[in-house]
């Protein structure tokens, strides 16, 4: 697909309104119509931004145990996760129609079909028209977000080809799976998005570290919280009454495709970061290196990436066919 060759991003270092999706919804709102205010032509909000990222919550468990009151924290987070296609994302799409830009926003997706239960930390892409272009399923959860949240499947490797250029991404610590990045990069990445939750000093070694391996732009984008931002009556709020009053202290940016950091770090503060992005940089930086391609030596190296979806059960209806 023809690309432009420039184009302005935006990246929102900012809270949830959290556990409440409509409210937060109109956050998206408010935020996407001020970077647009800017020209923003794509922009990018955090990993779990609607409902929330449940940063220090136990959810009542420890090994061998769970609480009812956990039980219940559990059942509102999945109550203001986000169907699939649905309301929400339709909400979004005007939101993206509205301003005439690409969308991607990090979503908890309610996995609610045929009233199955799972939740999914999920990237959702939208078109200027205001359509759904596709979603990526994060493929690991990390270390306590395994009891929250389930496995997404190589069916959500997504990359997509856009006048704007060939835009995918990976969340928070799948951009340590080198396998999962060799895929993206396969398919011609351009403009990486990296929504996170990590706001540790190394993660922006991990950003320019990507953008210099794939020779492409990244987008990283944190959320930046404050114990106030929770509401008070949240089951198990009495856990984060040590914890400091910034939770999250951001550390959004924007690096080039070699590895410079040309918008941020933004740290302790919410902000929306601006680049204007010349996508003839992603091609003059695989001159000399392109890890897909001459650089890959496939003779001795091999990926293999399925993409089938991974379903638990198949329905056969007819001999040789699946549902």
């Amino acid at each position: 697909m023809p690309m432009q060759s420039a184009l302005r991003a935006a990246v929102v270092q900012a809270a949830p309104v959290f556990f409440d999706r409509e409210a937060t919804v109109a956050r998206v709102a408010e935020l996407a119509a001020a970077a647009a205010a800017e020209g923003a032509r794509l922009i990018l909000f955090p990993e779990a931004f609607i409902p929330a990222y449940p940063r220090g919550l136990s959810f009542g468990t420890v090994v061998g145990s769970r609480t009812a009151a956990g039980r219940r924290l559990w059942a509102r987070y999945w109550a203001n996760a986000v169907p699939v296609p649905g309301p929400t994302t339709a909400a979004l799409g005007q939101i993206a129609g509205r301003h005439r830009a690409y969308l991607a926003v990090g979503v908890i997706e309610q996995d609610g079909e045929f009233g199955r239960g799972t939740l999914y930390c999920t990237l959702l892409y939208f078109g200027p028209d205001g359509a759904l272009l596709g979603k990526h399923r994060k493929l690991m959860p990390t270390a306590a977000e395994r009891i929250i949240w389930g496995q997404g499947d190589g069916s959500t490797l997504t990359v997509l080809d856009t006048p704007i250029g060939r835009v995918g991404g990976l969340i928070c610590w799948e951009n340590y799976m080198p396998l999962a990045r060799m895929a993206l990069y396969a398919r011609g990445v351009q403009i990486y998005l990296a929504p996170t939750a990590d706001a540790r000093d190394t993660w922006q070694a991990t950003l320019r570290h990507i953008a210099c391996e794939g020779r492409c732009f990244v987008l990283g984008c944190n959320q930046f919280v404050t114990r106030d931002d929770l509401p008070a009556d949240l089951t198990g709020l009495e856990e984060l009454a040590d914890a400091p009053p910034i939770l999250c202290r951001g550390g959004s940016a924007i690096i080039s495709p070699l590895g410079e950091v040309i918008a941020g770090p933004l740290y302790d503060r919410p902000g929306i970061l601006y680049a204007d992005l010349d996508l003839e940089q992603t091609v003059e930086g695989k001159f000399d290196f392109d890890v897909a391609g001459h650089y890959a030596r496939s003779d001795v190296f091999r990926l293999i990436v399925d993409e089938r979806p991974q379903p638990p059960v198949l329905w056969q209806t007819e001999p040789g066919t699946h549902s």
